[in-house]
């Protein structure tokens, strides 16, 4: 198969309406092409291609910045002598300085299929300031390395944030060439945007689901990315970001596994599975131990347990890490009645609302966890008339 980047590069016709335009690319360390060379440096050859600015989001264009939250600084690329700008950093947007730059923005970022990824509000971002500066913002379509399934509570009105871009579910099933038109349509953008699709994508497609699996590298589109297996766990083990619980980082497999030195991780996998074993399916789930040199409960052992989703036992349709993650939490409370589950910090630059619930998008999922009287159909009463509504919304959007 090929991605937006390999098609624009292999095709004269398609570029053709750039000539004479000054272009810009929005990337990271991920947006490479078939070759792995990096789409900065593949377009920067290009004969007919007038590359004038280079923009980074969060973790910056070339390199890993390790954790959430570490800024990156605008700078002159060495190699092309452009100005790069960093849009985590002093800006989350765009200014108007930088949208002076150039006339056509090219986006290349990899997703990972989750609304908390926040190069999908980076993605947003643009396309406002695209509107009102009015430029053109082309993007490159890569693959969602979750396939279609959709999953989670729709982030309600007034909830939206870094990390909740608009009223879409955890899990949404979009490639970014597709929330970009769902965003033009939703927020009403009059902006030239246009998709330079993928060829050869095949989201239901075994053993892959979504990524083209032993057709392409996988290069971490950010630094806890490591590989498939996380960006399927992803939906559900990111909302150990707001929790006291370790989501494994500091460790070689993070946001596969969670844990902490003070739980029983055998006695909530047993909970989980006489609560509701429905929501376990898909997967296995494996009793672990692990050390992080980094991030929560450094240097202390912690118990916990691994979820496994690389093996022949994986069922794509079936697997709903959203709904696993949420009855964790809900073993652990049921276990622990008075364990402090949510950690109260500024997360992504908001100090007034509990992370846990900037990354769900409202109360809802910490509710439901917090009530001893509620029950895992509670959580589905709520949530699935939102995962079927979105999944009918989306219908117009989708290109593949």
């Amino acid at each position: 198969m090929r991605f937006g980047i390999d098609r624009l590069l292999a095709e004269p016709a398609l570029r053709a309406p750039l000539e004479g335009r000054r272009v810009a690319l929005l990337a990271h360390p991920a947006s490479v092409t078939a070759d792995l060379t990096h789409s900065l440096d593949a377009l920067a050859q290009l004969p007919d291609m007038r590359l004038a600015a280079a923009f980074g989001p969060q973790h910056g264009l070339r390199g890993d910045k390790q954790d959430n939250m570490v800024e990156s600084p605008d700078f002159v690329d060495p190699l092309h002598r452009i100005p790069v700008f960093s849009l985590y950093g002093e800006v989350r947007r765009p200014t108007d300085a930088m949208m002076h730059s150039f006339d056509v923005l090219l986006v290349d970022l990899q997703d990972l299929g989750c609304r908390i990824y926040t190069f999908i509000t980076t993605l947003r971002y643009v396309l406002e300031a695209a509107a009102r500066h009015r430029k053109a913002v082309w993007v490159l379509d890569r693959p969602n390395p979750a396939g279609r399934p959709a999953e989670g509570l729709t982030l309600r009105n007034g909830w939206e944030s870094f990390v909740g871009a608009g009223p879409m579910p955890m899990r949404h099933g979009l490639t970014m060439g597709e929330l970009a038109r769902w965003f033009v349509a939703t927020l009403k953008l009059d902006v030239e945007c246009e998709v330079v699709t993928m060829e050869g994508w095949q989201p239901d497609s075994a053993p892959g689901f979504g990524w083209p699996l032993g057709e392409r590298t996988w290069i971490n589109p950010s630094p806890n990315a490591p590989n498939l297996w996380m960006a399927r766990c992803y939906a559900g083990t990111v909302m150990l970001e707001g929790t006291t619980l370790s989501e494994g980082r500091g460790t070689t497999r993070p946001l596969e596994l969670f844990g902490a030195p003070d739980i029983d991780a055998a006695a909530i996998r047993q909970e989980m599975q006489r609560l509701a074993p429905d929501w376990l399916k898909g997967c296995r789930l494996r009793d672990c131990w692990f050390e992080p040199t980094f991030h929560k409960h450094a240097g202390t052992l912690n118990g916990g347990l691994q979820i496994h989703v690389e093996d022949a036992r994986y069922d794509h349709h079936a697997f709903r890490p959203w709904r696993l993650m949420a009855l964790a939490f809900k073993a652990l409370r049921r276990l622990q009645p008075d364990y402090p589950i949510w950690r109260d910090f500024a997360y992504e630059y908001e100090h007034d609302r509990l992370a846990i619930d900037l990354i769900n998008g409202s109360a809802l999922l910490r509710e439901w966890v917090d009530d001893p009287a509620a029950a895992p159909a509670d959580l589905d009463a709520l949530t699935n008339p939102d995962e079927q509504a979105w999944r009918e919304a989306r219908s117009a959007f989708l290109l593949y």
